[in-house]
């Protein structure tokens, strides 16, 4: 292609946006910001995209039959799964206009994620045990409410995505393909050229299953997670379920007399520590929650938040909320802000972060309106849990459990995930499949989705300098940026067309603008090799490649040799 047939040109006086991918994609000419969350594609972006979706498409093949379903949905679908009112996310479609509501004024759903739509149309032609496993995927559109659309194209409100959906009868046959999705996936990143910085991380299971899932983080500071690595056992966790046990701090080598000190809409950590002049490693957060059936009062060190998933794992709940005002109440006596572990009612359950069990003189809510506690300790004050438990979310500078090293952890951008849904989404449309005996059976399903606008965005934030894109070459725009200067455009004629000849993609520059510019471009887009000719190459070219810092002269054939190597 030639530079001149392309829509864009680079932009290099745009504004600096709030991550490098949207910076530098915007400047070179491979996106266009629509408004916030919503790119445009361009002509060099929308071939990196495809480079992307069909690397991605030749490894999903391997386990699933590519389909395209709607962006689209009616309610009735999201009102089955129950979703309709609880994903946070969820775009409607209405008519824009009265002229459009007269024509049809109905409501339909923007997916975010199509587990609603997928189920029931594999409820259609997959009944019998003779007919699973199947799987299913899509690389496309899909639309989410983000309130803080943020990173370029690595968090957006409309974005690409494959999603990839599997039916079993079984356990041990979910597990089997569960596992051959992992080895697909780690082969798919190893195939982009982030396989040796993405790992396999553990995450929470959400709702669907008290197991883990699955993530791909890949090793990058512009990512929102942050990954801990257990180097005992070889596993890295997402912090949101990363073990992890608290560094000691300084305690004091004598117990005080326990004191009750009234602040008046004291709350909030900061708030308290200033109040009481009391570092936050002295205190202690009670949070009342409703664990299905039961009121449990989980307390972390102030320093720390409360992990949600592990406490779950532990009492053993299918549900955990935060208890209503008028619970709080009954279980502490207090207003909310105020809950502490002294004198809490009789059948409340205490979870105890281990961070807590060598603390002396700490601060804890007082269970009265507007009241704190000083100087608690565990034995005189109040009884001392027969356990304690890891219910904090880590931070970093934490201990391994087992080793009692601090933790390696680094931040990462999540690029896929594979989840196991369980039967959750077949037994809300009431699909069962029938067994060899005729008898009606439940079906278990799995998630598994790769975001690949996303993981352009990664690339961008990972394989850059202060010149521009370095792409890697199986997702290059171009494979070569010929650069024609005066006195070679015949050369570059001949050259252009050679390599077209040889099904070698390229980019030809052949612009009436400086060299230094055309210089700059080539580095700003980033493909592989950049290829001059000129008077002065006087019938050679010369050969840069993008991440080199000198240049050589080679001889045409010497050129497509490379290239092939290449």
């Amino acid at each position: 292609m030639k530079y001149s047939q392309l829509l864009t040109k680079t932009q290099k006086t745009t504004k600096e946006f709030d991550s490098v991918n949207a910076t530098l994609l915007t400047k070179a000419g491979f996106v266009d910001q629509t408004m916030a969350g919503v790119y445009t594609f361009l002509p060099l972006g929308l071939r990196v995209l495809t480079k992307i979706e069909n690397i991605v498409r030749k490894h999903m093949d391997e386990i699933g039959a590519e389909l395209l379903m709607p962006s689209l949905a009616p309610r009735w679908n999201w009102e089955t799964t129950g979703r309709l009112e609880t994903v946070d996310v969820l775009f409607k479609a209405v008519g824009a206009n009265k002229n459009s509501q007269a024509k049809n004024d109905a409501e339909y759903i923007l997916n975010c994620t199509h587990e609603d739509l997928i189920t029931p149309i594999a409820q259609k032609f997959r009944t019998s045990y003779k007919d699973f496993p199947v799987a299913v995927y899509q690389i496309q559109t899909k639309f989410r409410n983000e309130a803080r659309p943020k990173s370029g194209i690595m968090r957006g409100r409309e974005f690409r995505m494959k999603d990839l959906y599997s039916f079993h009868t079984s356990q041990e046959d979910f597990q089997k393909y569960y596992d051959a999705a992992k080895a697909v996936y780690t082969a798919t990143f190893a195939a982009l050229g982030l396989g040796k910085d993405t790992y396999m991380t553990l995450a929470s299971g959400g709702d669907f299953t008290k197991d883990f899932s699955h993530e791909f983080q890949t090793r990058c500071e512009a990512g929102e997670d942050i990954v801990f690595y257990d180097e005992v056992t070889n596993t890295y966790y997402n912090r949101e379920v990363a073990p992890s046990k608290a560094p000691q701090v300084t305690q004091d080598s004598e117990q005080k007399p326990m004191e009750e000190v009234y602040g008046e809409n004291i709350t909030g950590m900061d708030a308290l520590v200033k109040f009481l002049n009391v570092p936050a490693d002295k205190c202690v957060k009670t949070i009342i929650y409703q664990a299905d059936d039961q009121v449990i009062a989980v307390a972390v060190r102030g320093t720390y938040e409360v992990n949600e998933d592990k406490v779950k794992k532990i009492v053993g709940c299918s549900k955990l909320s935060l208890a209503t005002p008028e619970v709080v109440k009954q279980a502490t006596g207090a207003i909310i802000g105020y809950a502490g572990l002294v004198n809490l009612a009789a059948n409340v359950r205490i979870i105890a972060d281990e961070a807590l069990e060598e603390m002396v003189n700490f601060e804890c809510g007082g269970n009265k309106d507007h009241i704190h506690i000083i100087n608690v300790n565990w034995g005189r004050d109040l009884p001392k849990p027969a356990a304690f438990y890891d219910v904090k979310v880590a931070q970093p500078g934490d201990l391994n459990p087992q080793s009692g090293k601090v933790m390696e952890y680094f931040k990462a951008a999540e690029v896929g995930n594979i989840f196991p849904l369980q039967s959750r989404f077949p037994e809300a449309f009431k699909y069962r499949f029938v067994d060899e005996q005729g008898k009606e059976q439940p079906i278990l399903m799995g998630s598994y989705g790769i975001g690949t606008s996303r993981v352009m965005g990664v690339m961008v934030e990972k394989f850059h300098d202060e010149k521009g894109i370095i792409w890697p070459k199986q997702v290059a725009p171009f494979t070569v940026h010929l650069i024609s200067l005066r006195g070679g455009e015949e050369q570059a004629t001949a050259l252009y067309q050679s390599l077209q000849d040889k099904n070698i993609e390229v980019l030809w520059d052949e612009r009436d603008i400086s060299p230094g510019s055309k210089f700059a471009d080539a580095d700003l887009i980033g493909c592989p090799v950049r290829l001059v000719v000129s008077a002065k190459t006087n019938g050679q070219v010369e050969w840069k490649e993008r991440a080199a810092e000198k240049a050589e002269l080679l001889s045409e054939a010497e050129v497509f040799e490379r290239i092939n190597q290449l």
